[in-house]
């Protein structure tokens, strides 16, 4: 499909009420962008455009800045269908800087990493020290997807904990990091929390959606209220 044919499918596609609403919750995004349409549909679209695999398809992951906020969501679908580490963290790091919402980045989740996610190490430690808002949520996402787990080392939560920042949306990821990973790494991660390693507001909110989780005893959300910061 080429990028008009793509254009043309997703005002076919189009839900208004669905685009109000999305333009309330997604304020970095010019309104004008957003035409509206629901994320499922825009994934069956990726699928299909990922499996033509012809020069227009090629074309389109090459027209960037996109016109639409869709055609960025559709972009970060196609990254996300790829299933070659290479040609995927190009992909992903040609799209990167024209990522300008929580959106996108959020829901940019490449198969290719989770075969393994070791290669994206050497991407997540350059992405951290990125001037781009959503460059960083997007390394602070990844670690949080691919090093919680049996993978997790203390040195992720660490370098998660020494990133500065004024901007609300990764400050916002440094949270759902430490949230999740109180979650799944409670002993391992709660020093972080006991020991004030979070600028306030990031500490306050991590604590905040701890205590939202339900995978946190009610005997650790107890304690963890009595670590909020006044």
């Amino acid at each position: 499909m080429t990028e008009e044919e793509i254009v043309e499918e997703l005002y076919k596609l189009q839900d208004v009420g669905y685009g109000d609403m999305q333009k309330k919750i997604i304020p970095t995004v010019d309104p004008e962008r957003i035409i509206g349409v629901r994320t499922p549909a825009l994934r069956n679209l990726a699928k299909m455009i990922y499996k033509d695999k012809s020069n227009d398809t090629e074309e389109f992951l090459r027209e960037l800045p996109h016109k639409l906020f869709e055609e960025d969501q559709l972009h970060a679908f196609i990254i996300s269908q790829e299933k070659e580490f290479d040609r995927c963290i190009a992909e992903v790091e040609a799209f990167l800087p024209y990522v300008d919402n929580w959106a996108t980045c959020d829901q940019m989740s490449p198969k290719a990493f989770k075969k393994d996610p070791k290669l994206l190490l050497p991407y997540i430690d350059k992405w951290l020290k990125s001037d781009h808002i959503y460059t960083v949520r997007f390394a602070i996402g990844m670690l949080m997807a691919h090093f919680l787990d049996e993978r997790f080392e203390l040195k992720y939560p660490k370098k998660v904990a020494t990133i500065k920042s004024d901007e609300y949306y990764v400050n916002m990821m440094i949270a759902w990091y430490f949230a999740t990973a109180l979650a799944k790494q409670y002993e391992n991660v709660l020093p972080f929390i006991e020991g004030k390693k979070l600028d306030k507001w990031t500490h306050n909110k991590t604590i905040q959606k701890s205590i939202e989780s339900y995978r946190i005893t009610d005997e650790q959300k107890a304690h963890l209220r009595s670590l909020k910061l006044r």
